[in-house]
């Protein structure tokens, strides 16, 4: 993701939100610049952590090698999750950031429970849009128009 990218993809999570993230959670998967590394410079969680800290809103972040490099940069500004799934608990969507091969078959019905809303933004193009529209996600990635599940009520 270059910083074009980076910047339009914060700018597609704020959209949604109305460009109001204050006092919104975030689970956020991938710290690291590429999957298998622990490397963050110049990684894109960086750009999208600040900008999203600088608006009010939380972040509960996972990477599985991650973490502690994450700490030097973000401190306690952030929380650190176990896992994939404790991230996601009562986070109002998700952003997957960094392609580990953990993040490439989730249990989406467990990620639907959990997350307050089904909004995914993900910048890794991990899922097909239309397979994610008829699991009932709100989906958002990099380059593509969004793909949004409408909850028809009686």
């Amino acid at each position: 993701m270059n910083q074009t990218q980076r910047t339009l993809f914060v700018e597609k999570i704020l959209n949604h939100f109305d460009n109001n993230v204050n006092g919104k959670t975030f689970a956020l998967w991938g710290l690291a610049f590429k999957p298998r590394t622990n490397d963050m410079r110049e990684a894109p969680a960086i750009t999208i952590i600040n900008t999203l800290l600088s608006k009010g809103a939380k972040i509960k972040a996972y990477d599985p090698k991650a973490v502690d490099e994450a700490k030097t940069i973000f401190g306690d500004s952030i929380e650190y999750s176990k896992n994939n799934y404790e991230a996601l608990e009562g986070a109002d969507a998700l952003i997957l950031v960094t392609e580990w091969n953990e993040f490439r078959r989730p249990d989406f019905d467990k990620i639907k429970k959990l997350l307050k809303q089904p909004v995914i933004f993900d910048g890794r193009n991990q899922y097909e849009p239309k397979r994610m529209y008829r699991r009932g996600f709100t989906y958002f990635s990099i380059g593509k128009a969004a793909e949004i599940s409408k909850v028809i009520t009686h």
